[in-house]
Parts: structure tokens; C-alpha cells; sequence
């Protein structure tokens, strides 16, 4: 469907189609009408298929005909975000979608100095994208008012609460009016995603375009068994064999991360890093770097496994698989964006089976292995079914006792056997 059929104004079509836009995705084509009509909304659908577009473009359409002068400290929309990545990420395909619009949008998130944001909302704004820490903090310093907002969108709302803001979102709902329009986006329709929903949303219409946890069918997966204690080197080996241009790779701890990009540029390979304990302003340069291609492997915790969108990125490696399965499916989901192919490997090692099952039980489908010769691991990875069972080995036949319990030709000599 064009965008033109799903009632946009001319100024967000003439940016559209100088974007090179074509037709509405799936989402976007049932959730732009909905949003227009002032609906609140329940909506799901796979890692890349346009959701910020879907909100951001009606959002920016209901504030232009309305046309109201946003007062000091005060918002008219707001998009709550799960990290600092993701708030900027929306924040730059706002102003990208808006370019021919009279409005002016904002982000404001934690790591960084708050009193530049402080100044910035004084001359109030139409957008502001947040992340719920550092938004309840503005709000409890005077900084921010919430009397004139009129639309809200929860942006990946399932990992806000995986990574607890249950309770600051809880304390902003309640600084809130209560005559809003609201859009959930989740990638999963989980019951605490449900039971959020019951206490904010109005009547709201449930937009479920695909499996839930289905990961993109355009990214080619498969894993390589290894030792824990060998996947740098797996890693390294990799690189030099394939040549890949760039890739996203994801470890689970910030010690991980630090130490592999330590061996990456040991080897000479252009490498930086995203994760919690890096400045903000150091986590956006590596990955403007990365997005200019000037860095060829950026490393990151699970903190990029959301919402980062980057053109044309060939590969991602789980250097670790994630704790949460889900997490896989967004961490691929890097790759293969608006239709292009791309490529998912994961090191494995035999204390990551169980969430190998989890993650191929989530997905419904079986991992392909692919061994290398020279990694073999010591110690193996079981063999997985679909549903999270794992094949076990089969028990080796214990050798018949002979009568009386004792080998036959043994005479015992206290603790030495005499085999003649």
C-alpha cells in the first residue's frame, strides 16, 4: 500500500518520497490509519520492519494539525525509549520524517549532564524522546510539565520492563493527564506487557502482524561448537578466513566486551565498543563511526540489541549467546533490515545449551552447525531437539560382573592386581 492511501499530509509524502519510500510496510500501513483516528493502540510486529516509522509519521501529522504553541517546559508528544541508543536513534528519524514540518523535537536520557537538557526544555517542545530515569529526574526538578501533552508512545515497552523501570514508569503514568492518546509497541505481547497495557490504554485496537519471536527469514544462522576459552581465537580466525566487511558482535558482559576489542586491535583490526559502563558521548561517536564505516567491528552488550538501525550490515556474531532468548532475535535483527540479506553466527560452548535450546525452541527452528576443524571443543555441545530437549549420548554397556562379583583370572593382592 502507498503512502499516500493511508491519508498522510503532502509535506510528510514529499519527505517520504525524496527518502526513497515506496510502499507501507505491514505495521505501518494498520497502524498509521489507526493512529490518525486518535485510537490507542497495542502493537507487535518483528525487529525491522518499519515501527518508527509507523508512530513517529501520524504522531508528527496529529501535532502539524493541531497546531498548538508548546509552552515553556512543557511537551506535546512524548516517546519513552529502554536506552540512550535507541532515544537518539528515534530522535534523528523524527527530525528526518518532520524536516518539512514546524515542529521541534528533543531527546533527553541518562549519561550525560542534565542541565544542557534542562536549558533546552525551557523553550518548550512538540516531540521529546526519553528514557524513563532521567525524564522522572527532569520531572522532579521542575524541569518538565505534562499539562499539554497529548500523545505518548511506549517504543520496545517489553524491555523497558526487562530492565526494571516498571516502577519509573509507574511514577510518570501517575504525573500524566489522563486525557491522551496512547501506542504501545512491544515486541511481545507478554502479560506483563498485557497488564501495563490494561492500566493505560483506552479501548485499544491489537495490531499482531507476525510470530512473535520469529526471526528474520533474509538472515542466514548457524553456530560454531567451541571452548569458551577458544572463542577470541574462533573469532579472530573467522575475520581473517571470511573477510567480512563489518560486524555487530555481541558479548554478555562488559569484560567480555572489553577484552575482545582489546585482541581485535592487537591484530590491527579497526574495532570500538558500546556498553553500559562507556560515557554517552563515547557510546555515540563508536557508533556514528561504525554507521560511516570507519570502524569495521563494533562490540556491544545487549544494550545495542534494540532499536540500532544500520544500513546494509552484513553480519552479526553472539560472541555470547544472551540469557533471554528473545534477546537473539533482536540481536539478528541488526542484520537482514528492509529486506536485505545478511548473516547470523554464534560461538558456542557446552554451558550455553540450554539457552541454545531456548533460543532454537523460540525461533522453531534448529541451528545449523558448523564445525571447525582446527576449534573442535574438548568438551561437547549436546545436540539439541526443537521444544528444548537436549539428545543425550547414549550410556556406554557396562562389561557382565562375572560370579561371585570379581573378574575370573584376578587374584587380589591388597591393592594390586596380579593379571596373570
Amino acid at each position: 500500500m502507498t503512502f499516500a492511501n493511508l491519508g498522510l499530509i503532502d509535506p510528510l509524502l514529499h519527505t517520504l518520497e525524496e527518502l526513497g519510500y515506496q510502499s507501507s510496510t505491514p505495521i505501518q500501513a494498520q497502524a498509521i490509519p489507526a493512529i490518525l483516528k486518535g485510537r490507542d493502540l497495542l502493537a507487535s510486529a518483528q525487529t525491522g520492519t518499519g515501527k518508527t516509522a509507523g508512530f513517529a509519521l501520524p504522531l508528527l501529522q496529529l501535532l502539524t494539525q493541531t497546531g498548538s504553541v508548546v509552552a515553556s517546559n512543557s511537551v506535546r508528544a512524548l516517546v519513552l525509549t529502554p536506552t540512550r541508543e535507541l532515544a537518539e536513534q528515534v530522535l534523528q528519524s523524527l527530525q528526518l520524517y518532520g524536516a518539512k514540518l514546524p515542529l521541534r523535537s528533543y531527546a533527553v536520557y541518562g549519561g550525560v549532564s542534565i542541565n544542557p537538557q534542562m536549558m533546552a526544555l525551557r523553550k518548550g517542545v512538540d516531540v521529546l524522546v526519553a528514557t524513563p530515569g532521567r525524564l522522572l529526574d527532569l520531572y522532579r526538578q521542575n524541569a518538565i510539565k505534562f499539562n499539554q501533552l497529548q500523545l505518548l508512545v511506549l517504543d520496545e515497552a517489553d524491555r523497558m520492563l526487562d530492565l526494571g523501570f516498571a516502577d519509573e514508569l509507574n511514577q510518570l503514568f501517575c504525573a500524566l493527564p489522563r486525557k491522551r492518546q496512547t501506542m504501545l509497541f512491544s515486541a511481545t505481547f507478554s502479560p506483563p506487557i498485557r497488564q501495563l497495557a490494561d492500566g493505560m490504554l483506552r479501548d485499544p485496537l491489537t495490531i499482531d502482524i507476525s510470530p512473535r519471536n520469529s526471526a528474520i527469514e533474509s538472515v542466514e544462522q548457524w553456530l560454531v561448537p567451541v571452548d569458551k576459552k577458544r572463542k577470541t581465537d574462533l573469532c579472530l580466525h573467522l575475520l581473517a578466513a571470511r573477510q567480512w566487511p563489518q560486524a555487530l558482535v555481541f558479548a554478555k558482559t562488559r569484560n567480555a566486551v572489553d577484552q575482545l576489542l582489546e585482541a581485535l586491535k592487537a591484530k590491527g583490526i579497526k574495532a570500538d565498543s558500546i556498553h553500559g559502563d562507556r560515557p554517552q558521548p563515547a557510546r555515540l561517536r563508536a557508533l556514528a563511526s561504525f554507521k560511516t564505516n570507519e570502524v569495521q567491528m563494533l562490540i556491544a552488550t545487549d544494550v545495542a540489541a534494540r532499536g540500532l538501525d544500520i544500513a546494509q550490515l552484513p553480519l552479526v556474531i553472539n560472541f555470547d549467546l544472551p540469557i533471554n532468548a528473545e534477546d537473539y532475535v533482536h540481536r539478528i535483527g541488526r542484520s537482514g533490515r528492509a529486506g536485505a540479506s545478511g548473516e547470523a553466527i554464534s560461538l558456542v560452548s557446552a554451558d550455553e545449551v540450554r539457552q541454545l535450546a531456548a533460543i532454537e525452541t523460540l525461533t522453531g527452528r534448529l541451528l545449523e552447525r558448523r564445525e571447525q576443524s582446527s576449534f573442535a571443543p574438548e568438551h561437547r555441545v549436546p545436540e539439541t531437539r526443537l521444544g528444548g530437549q537436549l539428545v543425550k549420548k547414549p550410556k556406554k554397556l557396562k562389561k557382565p560382573k562375572m560370579p561371585g562379583g570379581k573378574s575370573k583370572n584376578k587374584v587380589h593382592l591388597g591393592n594390586w592386581f596380579d593379571e596373570s
